[in-house]
């Protein structure tokens, strides 16, 4: 068991794997696990037109600054390990992020392609802000300049590939032994899961472990060609960057 509280933010945009990792981390006895806590404030803020607003908005914090210090306190129920599963595009410009440092902060980054081909499967209008690549950059160069070294970085489909190696490496990087229940879950819903699970989440309620990507392109419709050439540089700005696997 870890000694220390560890409080993982990790960082990613939409349909990144983010939540089959909640999962994994959801599965280690020592581990609770917290579902995109400013979700409530980032549509309370934007009043932007997504999947269940207004019972999300009702039914979360939407006072940033609460949810900050939640983040950097005590961990709930008496564990040691805090996985917070974060999106980017939720860290809106007015909010404050000199909370990060009491944090151990991660990256997850998938290729925009297979991010773009996923998320329009869910909801047919997308934007650059709605990947959350321009926010997920500032995070990591803030994080990168404060601690002055780079943060881990995963890719999603180095995960899919090898989830232990790569677990095994994230583990090592933010300072807690690697647990073997990381690797399968049981299927199903989550009291953890925020309530844009009815909308977001039903291959990964079927879900029982990582399921590596299909090798084949994906296919990004021609009107968001555009938008896939403008997501890409910032993933090629952190893929450099990304953790390799460590054996058993």
């Amino acid at each position: 068991m870890v000694q220390a509280a560890v409080r993982i933010a990790m960082w990613s945009g939409p349909r990144n794997i983010s939540t089959a990792m909640m999962r994994a981390f959801e599965n280690r006895a020592d581990a609770v696990v917290w579902d995109e806590p400013f979700y409530g404030h980032y549509l309370a803020e934007t009043g932007l037109d997504h999947p269940m607003a207004a019972e999300i908005i009702a039914a979360y914090e939407n006072d940033w600054r609460k949810v900050a210090e939640q983040a950097t306190g005590p961990l709930p129920d008496g564990k040691a390990v805090f996985y917070q599963k974060h999106m980017t595009h939720h860290l809106l410009p007015h909010m404050g992020i000199d909370w990060l440092d009491g944090l151990s902060n991660a990256f997850l980054i998938r290729d925009p392609a297979r991010v773009l081909a996923s998320y329009i499967e869910k909801r047919a209008e997308v934007t650059l802000e709605d990947l959350g690549l321009p926010q997920q950059q500032r995070i990591f160069d803030w994080v990168r300049q404060r601690w002055g070294r780079i943060p881990p970085v995963l890719e999603s489909d180095d995960v899919l590939a090898d989830p232990e190696g790569m677990l095994r490496a994230l583990c090592q990087a933010t300072g807690i032994p690697f647990d073997p229940t990381m690797l399968s879950w049981p299927a199903g819903k989550r009291d953890s899961d925020g309530l844009w699970g009815a909308h977001w989440y039903g291959a990964v309620e079927k879900s029982t472990g990582f399921v590596a990507s299909g090798k084949a392109a994906v296919r990004v419709p021609e009107h968001l060609q555009t938008l896939l050439a403008a997501a890409q540089p910032y993933y090629e700005a952190l893929r450099p960057h990304r953790l390799t696997p460590i054996s058993g």
